[in-house]
């Protein structure tokens, strides 16, 4: 029996499997994909620290994720559906129509030379022709690098440098509430700041945006490309091949470019579909993401095809498109079964409607769980959305390095009990522990650095973009055989991870090592509480004190300064008084990144009058304007 048809089974046991026999384990899982040569090893352990999944395997990702459910007779049920708030408009492909999308652009790339092992920069909103452009990547054997739509110049030249792509697809420009963004400005500020400019460069027309590719002499106009296209067939390519490079920021300004390959990717997505998010063929699944992130890459486009389900693609915003009940109508419009979000998005509905008086107006009964990733899910935000949806709220724990779940409640495989704060336990495969600074374990309960042994499971990075070094010095260097997530945290007696924040931000108060992630556990418990950061911030004294940041609730008219006595006591009462908590400040909003994760180095720099630069992934700049006038010197 296939690890597949054994789904039911319990976690135990396959979590037993997936370490003892791993290699049983995953040529088992292997069985769910098509191959053009089936593998009969799993891992390849001769270049270690340099593994690689199914190392004498070919198989082609796109055919994967279209061309067989097509061939299966299911070619007319919905693969994507394009729901626009911004346009308030939505367009359904059936998996026959992508196919045939996906062919004629493939088409369109192989007639501009495009061939297997090309670079391709994909710089797009969040529009069907992004997935198109992505899986005709895949189709052809080219790797495609997701480069975020309103990126900055500088950002999408830095990406054009390193990953030196043949062509750059594009769009005339973004939709945002009250504003439209102009892509193609951008695109040529880039090329002009970087010497590996792509021959070709290829422009999807948004009518109600400004830009055509006529607008530069050689750029190409999509539509008229592929109406001219003829379709390309699925080139077989190792699985080891990559599949794509995503950008992860770099501690020294340089952008990470992680690796993915395409047969270990397809393996560990297609067994996360079933057994982690219990979604099968024909069912919705809406990732409520961006396709430049990694929550994009794996949960919007790759993911919900290979499964033969069908996927949701929104351009929106929790609130204000047009309000707070927005993510409610697409479950409802669409029966999407599973939903898969940001806390972020939940506290910006709750701030905005804390009674979820918008969820009556939807029905919403074909949900049947909540996915939480991204950052930390709070408890309070945990148990409001678990009330007042009334379905299972589950957080998992990954990273864009991982591509899938570190840690998580196996919906599909078995179920367990949740406890507010913890993303339950480690997904088979990864073998997670807690060390100490030392690399020593740690017993249960206790803090530390959270890592995983080597090797990781099929779809995690395969390594740095032509930069092993740099790969084997961010990540595999401090604990030797180790995995090191970056991240703190604890396991429990029971087992379950508890992910408390980066290891950085740990703080050190009068010799005192301290969470600020468990601060901002019991600052986000008060009932007034719609947000919060904590960080540490320099002090003569102590070396580091916490300093807490609120986002109240809509509505609210709780004193500032009883709600830092409120705040003082209980981080008093839960944490103690070691942790010397008395700075609480009021903010309209926290400046986070486009993808939700609060700012809280660039809020520390601020705090400590260093130097800071902008990220480039923030969502809204004036919110960290605003703060740097609160917080900046003389303030």
């Amino acid at each position: 029996m296939s690890a597949v048809e054994r789904a039911t089974g319990s976690y135990a046991e396959a979590f037993r499997q997936s370490v003892e026999q791993p290699e049983q384990f995953w040529l088992e899982a292997a069985e769910a994909v098509d191959w053009d040569v089936a593998p009969t090893r799993a891992l390849d352990s001769s270049s270690a620290p340099m593994y690689r999944w199914y190392p004498d395997a070919t198989m082609n990702t796109c055919r994967n994720a279209l061309d067989r459910h097509v061939a299966a007779g299911r070619g007319e049920q919905a693969a994507l559906i394009y729901d626009s708030a911004m346009l308030g408009t939505t367009r359904t492909y059936s998996y026959a129509q992508l196919l045939d999308e996906v062919s004629r652009f493939a088409g369109v790339l192989t007639a501009q030379g495009i061939s297997a092992g090309d670079r391709v920069i994909v710089y797009m909103p969040m529009i069907p022709e992004a997935a198109v452009a992505m899986l005709a990547c895949a189709r052809i054997g080219a790797v495609h690098s997701v480069v975020f739509g309103g990126f900055a110049a500088a950002e999408l030249a830095a990406r054009i440098d390193d990953a030196e792509p043949k062509a750059l697809v594009t769009a005339s420009g973004g939709l945002e509430p009250g504003r439209t963004i102009e892509y193609l400005p951008m695109v040529e500020r880039a090329l002009g700041l970087t010497d590996k400019a792509p021959a070709v460069v290829i422009v999807k027309d948004r009518p109600s945006i400004p830009g055509t590719a006529a607008d530069v002499a050689g750029w190409l106009d999509w539509d008229a490309e592929v109406a001219a296209a003829a379709p390309a067939d699925c080139v077989s390519v190792a699985a080891t091949d990559p599949l794509y490079i995503l950008y992860t920021s770099g501690t020294t300004g340089k952008p990470k470019g992680v690796v993915r390959d395409n047969g270990g990717h397809a393996v560990a997505l297609t067994w996360s579909m079933r057994n982690l998010y219990d979604i099968g063929a024909g069912q919705v699944m809406w990732t409520a993401s961006d396709v430049g992130w990694v929550v994009g890459h794996s949960y919007i486009v790759y993911g919900p095809l290979l499964a033969g389900a069908t996927t949701v693609m929104y351009e929106g915003k929790p609130v204000g498109t047009p309000d707070a009940g927005a993510f409610w109508r697409v479950v409802q419009d669409h029966q999407v079964r599973a939903l898969f979000t940001a806390p972020t998005a939940i506290r910006a509905i709750r701030k905005e409607d804390p009674d979820a008086k918008e969820l009556a107006n939807y029905d919403i009964s074909s949900l049947t769980t909540l996915f939480a990733a991204g950052e930390r899910l709070d408890p309070d935000t945990y148990e409001w959305a678990g009330r007042v949806l009334g379905v299972p709220v589950v957080d998992h724990w990954w990273q864009t390095e991982t591509g899938w779940a570190i840690c998580a409640n196996l919906r599909g495989l078995e179920p367990m009990p949740i406890k507010a704060g913890s993303p339950t336990v480690p997904v088979p495969g990864y073998r997670v522990e807690i060390l100490d600074g030392e690399g020593a374990p740690v017993e249960a309960g206790t803090e530390g650095n959270i890592v995983i042994a080597l090797p990781m499971p099929p779809g995690t990075l395969a390594g740095l973009w032509r930069d092993e070094d740099r790969y084997v010095r961010s990540y595999l260097s401090t604990f030797d055989g180790y995995y090191l997530t970056g991240d703190s945290g604890y396991i429990d007696e029971d087992g379950y991870v508890f992910v408390l924040g980066r290891s950085d931000d740990v703080i050190n108060v009068a010799g005192h090592r301290l969470s600020t992630g468990s601060m901002e556990a019991v600052v986000a418990e008060h009932p007034e509480v719609a947000e919060c950061a904590v960080i540490g911030i320099r002090d003569e004294l102590k070396g580091q004190r916490p300093s807490g940041y609120v986002v109240l609730k809509s509505g609210s008219e709780i004193d500032p300064e009883q709600l830092r006595k409120d705040l003082v006591a209980m981080v008093r009462d839960q944490i103690g008084a070691v942790a010397t908590f008395r700075d609480v400040t009021v903010v309209q909003a926290l400046p986070k990144t486009r993808s939700g994760k609060i700012l809280r180095k660039t809020m520390r720099q601020i705090a400590d009058h260093d130097e800071y630069t902008v990220p480039s992934t923030i969502e809204d700049p004036a919110v960290l304007d605003a703060l740097a006038k609160l917080l900046g010197p003389g303030a």
